[in-house]
């Protein structure tokens, strides 16, 4: 299967570095957090990646030509697409490059893509900003021993304040256990079927297709209680980098 990358975000909520690349090339350690999600598919024998760019995604494209170049066994410059083979960590891998325009939602970047490389295979799909211990196969095990189109992964929420559940104005409860919530981690699994479902490209594939498959039943949620953290803040980026020097990076499986 191929794994769509969702790589059009700008990282506006983080420092001066955010804003002059596109986020998923923010480091952590050493490497751009991109290099690490696609280390976590290789460890489960992935090694398709279609990255769907949008905000200054050329430079995603001019950090494999220039980082990989002697690993370099092919390039390609499609219709609307680039791909380029590489050999990586002791195995070749395929990355297909597609540059969407600014505005498009993050489903108008995903069937940008498969309609550009004329796809009609189910897919893996994912956010080019978050980093996890999930097992890959496990996932999409699970997927197919449902009658769904789609698979989310859930993750416990990483809230950072108590939660008040409230009814007017007045306060119900109060809840400062954290681990109870969970929310969307992405590292999904899609079928050709919901793919159908985005049918423009300023299409957020949180919005419409999503709740459209869920109000049909056919939404499968594997649970995920493992590590989970995103890149969305300064202090995600310290946390990450923290993490990762002290070598407790959980994510790190592919060791």
């Amino acid at each position: 299967m191929k794994t769509f990358i969702l790589c059009g975000g700008m990282g506006s909520r983080l420092d001066s570095e955010g804003k002059i690349k596109p986020k998923p090339l923010v480091n952590v350690g050493n490497q751009p957090i991109l290099l690490h999600i696609i280390n976590i598919y290789l460890h489960y024998e992935i090694n398709e990646f279609v990255l769907c760019m949008g905000y200054k995604g050329k430079m995603i494209y001019n950090f494999f030509t220039k980082k990989f170049s002697n690993q370099i066994i092919s390039v390609n410059k499609k219709s609307g697409f680039k791909i380029i083979e590489l050999k990586y960590k002791n195995k070749v891998i395929k990355l297909y490059f597609v540059q969407g325009k600014n505005n498009y939602g993050t489903g108008g970047r995903i069937k940008l893509a498969y309609e550009k490389l004329n796809l009609n295979e189910d897919i893996l799909m994912t956010y080019g900003d978050g980093v996890a211990d999930v097992n890959i196969k496990k996932l999409i095990k699970f997927h197919y021993t449902k009658n769904s189109i789609a698979t989310l992964t859930s993750v416990f929420a990483p809230h950072r304040f108590g939660i008040l559940n409230m009814k007017k104005d007045q306060l119900i409860s109060f809840d400062n256990k954290y681990d109870k919530h969970k929310i969307n981690g992405g590292f999904f699994v899609l079928s050709k079927e919901s793919i159908k479902l985005i049918r423009k490209f300023d299409t957020y594939w949180e919005a419409e297709p999503m709740q459209q498959i869920i109000k049909q039943k056919k939404m499968s949620v594997f649970h995920h209680s493992g590590f989970w953290k995103s890149l969305d803040t300064l202090k995600d980026k310290k946390d990450l980098n923290q993490l990762w020097s002290t070598k407790k990076a959980k994510w790190k499986i592919w060791i």
